[in-house]
């Protein structure tokens, strides 16, 4: 239930005269190799361009030209500090109908930095392993969004020990922790109603143990702020709206976290 372009396509966005990123085209492949043009009849002028490459299907080569009489320049590296987003495969991209489209894209685009995005489908599971490889990196705020895919026993157990070992790792990254998303049917659903309520509650406890442990750079995003019940394309995963809300209620925790 994922649109092709989401799937394949190549999601090309530009900067405009204000500096803003704002989106160009998108193009999905039809055979394994293959040539096209992602974008035409362009307005003339130097600008930064950034593409989104397919969420699910991988890319081996990507070659990129232009028209004869114009030039194509790699930007320099960014030096902002990225933002990293460990949750489910709704923050891998799940279902968005371009590349583009994810929250953390979306989110990278409006506070203009790298972001790096490590959402497994239905493995993101606040595990001490994966909690290793997130030491490792540098960034400029941690997101953890894992309840997607964990209940109330599991975050119980692996909220604190997470939060602790990338604390004793990078002492000064903030870390942001993000409650389960409303399921859409959850209104009429009692069994999808009490994994809301009960992952939450137990994100809740396991938030104030920490701060009581006087544990420092922690933020908070409620799951009743991502999704409004009419913005999910199975009653779980985000369409293009409900990723719009999930970026709407993240953005002023990030701003603040990363200050």
């Amino acid at each position: 239930h994922m649109p092709a372009t989401g799937v394949s396509g190549l999601d090309l966005y530009a900067t405009d005269t204000d500096g803003t990123w704002r989106w160009v085209q998108v193009v999905r492949p039809t055979e394994q190799q293959m040539k096209l043009a992602i974008a035409s009849d362009l307005n003339p002028g130097p600008r930064d361009y950034a593409v989104y490459l397919p969420l699910y299907n991988g890319t081996e080569y990507l070659k990129i030209g232009v028209p004869q009489g114009c030039r194509f320049e790699p930007i320099a590296p960014r030096k902002e500090k990225p933002i990293v987003f460990y949750g489910t495969s709704i923050t891998h991209g799940a279902c968005a109908s371009r590349p583009g489209m994810p929250h953390p894209a979306i989110l990278g685009r409006r506070l203009n930095r790298p972001v790096i995005n490590l959402g497994f489908s239905g493995n993101g599971r606040m595990e001490a392993e994966v909690g290793q490889l997130l030491c490792e990196l540098d960034p400029a705020v941690f997101v953890l969004d894992c309840l997607p895919n964990i209940g109330a026993a599991e975050v119980t157990a692996r909220t604190v020990p997470l939060v602790h070992q990338l604390r004793a790792a990078r002492p000064d990254v903030p870390i942001v922790l993000v409650e389960d998303r409303t399921y859409g049917y959850s209104w009429i659903m009692k069994s999808r109603q009490d994994r809301n309520d009960t992952s939450r509650a137990a994100l809740q406890v396991e938030y104030q143990k920490l701060l009581d442990a006087g544990v420092t750079g922690l933020h908070y995003i409620s799951g009743e702020s991502l999704l409004d019940g009419d913005d999910t394309t199975d009653g779980s995963h985000p369409s293009d709206l409900g990723f719009e809300r999930h970026a709407n209620a993240f953005e002023p925790v990030l701003r603040k976290a990363i200050g």
